[in-house]
Parts: C-alpha cells; structure tokens; sequence
C-alpha cells in the first residue's frame, strides 16, 4: 500500500511509520472510531472539543507534570517550575542573534543541541546532562543521570551563572527532595529543546528554502498543522466522557488525534499540502479541529515560549540560506514521542 503523500516544497516526501500512516489513511475525515477493545480514537473538531471540556486532564494525563516516583507534582510546584523557564527563556531570547553559529549538520539533533546551549549553557555539567538527546534511550539512562545528580551536587555558590531554573532545584534539601527536584528539572527543561526541535526541523522539511513573503509565524502555524510534535492527547475512561457520547463505555479510554483533524477535508483546503499563505486569513488560536498545543481550556504551558525560540532558529535558517541537501528526498516519521522528521540533513542552499 502507497503512502498517503504530504506535499512538500520541491520533490521531498514524507514516510510515516506504518502504523501512522494506517491511521491517515482508515480514519482521516472520521469522527469516532474504535482503536483497541478499550481505546476509542476521535478526530471529529466538535466531539474532541466537547470531551476536552467535560472535564480537566488528570494527573496520570498530564505529560508533563506526572506523578514522580509515585509523588504527585502540585500546582504550586508546577507553576514554579513553568515561571523559573519562562523567565530563562526570555533571558535567553533577548541577546542577539549569532554571528557566527552552524547551524548545518544533521537535525533535530543540532537544532536541540542549539537550544540547550542558549538557554542552560552555563549550568552545571550534571545538569547540562538532563536536557541531552540520549537520556531518550531507555528511562533508566534518565533515573541514573537525576539520581546520581542528587547524589553529587552541592549547592551553588550565589556567584554562578545558574538558571532560574537550575537555582530552583538545587535549593532542595535532602536526597529525596532533590531527586524530585531534578526529575521536575528533567521534564521542563528537556521537553522545550525537543519540541522546538521537531518543530523547526519540521518546518525546514516541509518548505525549505522559505519564501521571503511568509512570515515564520504562519511557516509554524503550517509545520504544526501537517506534522505537530504534540498529534495526539490521552484521556482515561471517566463517566464524563460517556456522558459527552454513548458510543464511549465506561471501560473505554479515549485518544483524542488531532494529526487527523489537522488533515481533515472539511476543515481545511488541499489539506495534505504544505500552504503557510492559508494562515494569513485563518486564526491559529481558535481553528475547528487545530490543536497543536491542546484544548484551548489547556493549553500547553510551553506554547509562549516554544515559538518564539523556533522563529531564533528560523531567522537563522533564512539568514544564512539553509535548507535540507538536495539528494536527501525522504524524511522518515517514526513512531516515537514526538512526531518529527528523522535525519534531516541540512546544508547551506
């Protein structure tokens, strides 16, 4: 069976995993379908936004934010976190672009490797440690790294270049305490390099060279809609999601998927086409269907963030004429975490 073609900017393709693309090609255009005997998946933009406002995710549901070592991450906690990145984020953003980064090389690695120098590059090198690529391995890579931190690390002298971040957990007391502190470290410092990672090296495949006229907003906007890193949302079963609709039982766990309502025929037009231009008359934040940082009752708490670091990259990108090398034709989208381009190798044009 062919693949169900994405259409990119020159001869480039995209190869979804084989169960991906089973998923776009069964059910794209489906409201409500059955996955597994106790999975139903639902791309209808009306269902998924009923079932979204039935009720809020819970904390088993919240990908960032779950319970660690059987400990749950409470609200206060969460916002800490969230504030301590945001303000190194915006730390981050405010010094002027490079004059002299390379950017070329094979993506997402290099972009992520980009960002984790800009934003944590002065921090401690058992911290630095937690945002690398290779703790995705296997989970016991990341258990080894944050539980020999916790062990090892002494706290900071006032006078070193840390984060906000960093500062926040390292001023944990006790073995406990710190390993809880640098696994939440782990989970917001980690996630923010990967996801603008796949992000812009979406972007780079999709429609590199860019086009001087399509400002990087809608160049994202695209990326997001064909290829979205976040493409689906759990929910477990709850009496609250059967009430929403009775095709849903009590036993069933839902998987809400907006990589097929971003593709959705009756939503958007030449749907499989990468068309930034359509963003300047459509509004990111209030499309039927689109949800590339979740329900707008929950949005992503790292959306303020990820896209002004991916428009850093992009200018970049345009600034010193990169693109994707001319005889690579394919991009591979495994079955991962993260939908993302798989070895993109980038050249300057």
């Amino acid at each position: 069976m062919s693949q169900r073609p994405t259409v990119t900017r020159g001869d480039r393709r995209v190869r979804f995993a084989p169960r991906i693309d089973a998923l776009l090609r069964r059910h794209t255009g489906q409201e409500l379908f059955r996955l597994e005997p106790t999975t139903i998946g639902v791309a209808g933009a009306d269902l998924m936004d009923a079932l979204l406002r039935s009720r809020p995710a819970n904390a088993e549901e919240r990908p960032t934010f779950k319970p660690v070592l059987g400990r749950q991450v409470g609200r206060t906690d969460a916002a800490a976190y969230m504030q301590a990145l945001g303000a190194d984020v915006r730390k981050a953003l405010q010094r002027p672009l490079e004059t002299s980064v390379d950017l070329t090389g094979t993506w997402p690695a290099v972009p992520h490797a980009y960002l984790r120098d800009l934003v944590f590059g002065q921090e401690l090198g058992r911290l630095r440690i937690l945002v690398d690529r290779r703790l995705e391995l296997t989970p016991k890579l990341t258990w080894s790294a944050v539980a020999s931190g916790a062990a090892l690390l002494r706290r900071p002298d006032p006078a070193e270049p840390l984060s906000k971040l960093a500062t926040l957990a390292l001023g944990a007391a006790g073995y406990a305490d710190r390993r809880y502190a640098l696994y939440l470290y782990r989970r917001v410092a980690a996630p923010i390099c990967f996801t603008v990672a796949a992000l812009v090296t979406n972007a780079v495949w999709l429609g590199a060279p860019f086009d001087d006229a399509v400002p990087n907003r809608q160049l994202l906007a695209e990326a997001l809609r064909l290829l979205p890193p976040s493409w689906n949302i759990l929910r477990m079963a709850s009496p609250e999601l059967t009430a929403v609709d009775d095709r849903i039982g009590p036993t069933d766990d839902v998987l809400l998927l907006p990589l097929l309502s971003h593709r959705d025929p009756a939503l958007w037009e030449d749907p499989d086409a990468f068309r930034p231009e359509r963003w300047a008359d459509l509004d990111p934040d209030n499309h039927p269907g689109y949800l590339p940082f979740g329900h707008a009752d929950e949005r992503c708490w790292a959306r303020h963030m990820v896209l002004p670091l991916a428009e850093r990259i992009l200018d970049l990108v345009r600034r010193d004429g990169l693109t994707v090398r001319p005889t690579q034709t394919v991009g591979q989208v495994e079955l991962d975490g993260l939908m993302e381009v798989a070895e993109v190798r980038v050249t300057r044009g």
